[in-house]
């Protein structure tokens, strides 16, 4: 067996060995391994999909993520919706989900869907309404979804319409 590269402390960082570990609690002391088939399904629903828990503040300590998966079940649409504060990234696994949204920069609000396909990534900005459908009458739709805040943040709403945002008129 060879020797390593690098002795601890030397390498890449250097100055860890100058610095005093951080106190942490427990479940932040430690990497955390989530099993597919251990995914939290207590979580915030919406209507027409459902929605699983991988990392969390609840499942892992997480302070400022959330990531998950979303399932949408085959000819579904889920219900009108928006994630608040929260950031969103959608990776998409399988399927071909489509995210739907007003698009209010014009004279009139648009209705805009984006279609997309395994290995798509989808970005949501905080407070925007939109739902997910998947047009497939035989296979559910499933995305991994990566949030800037620890819980998954839903606000259920009864149509798809453009939020005033804070400062604009």
């Amino acid at each position: 067996m060879s020797e390593p590269l690098t002795a601890p402390g030397e390498g890449f960082h250097p100055h860890l060995h100058d610095t005093p570990a951080p106190s942490v609690t427990p479940l932040r002391g430690r990497l955390h391994h989530i099993r597919a088939d251990a995914l939290d399904g207590d979580t915030a629903q919406t209507g027409g999909m459902r929605r699983f828990a991988a990392v969390s503040g609840r499942v892992v300590g997480s302070e400022k993520l959330w990531m998950g998966q979303t399932h949408v079940a085959p000819s579904t649409s889920s219900s009108d919706h928006h994630h608040g504060e929260s950031e969103t990234a959608i990776y998409v696994v399988s399927g071909h989900p489509e995210f739907v949204f007003l698009d209010d920069s014009g004279d009139r609000p648009e209705e805009v869907r984006l279609r997309t396909s395994p290995g798509d990534y989808v970005f949501v900005p905080p407070y925007v309404p939109h739902r997910e459908e998947n047009p497939d009458p035989a296979d559910e739709a499933v995305v991994v979804i990566a949030r800037s805040t620890q819980e998954a943040v839903v606000v259920n709403l009864p149509g798809l319409y453009a939020l005033a945002v804070e400062g604009e008129e």
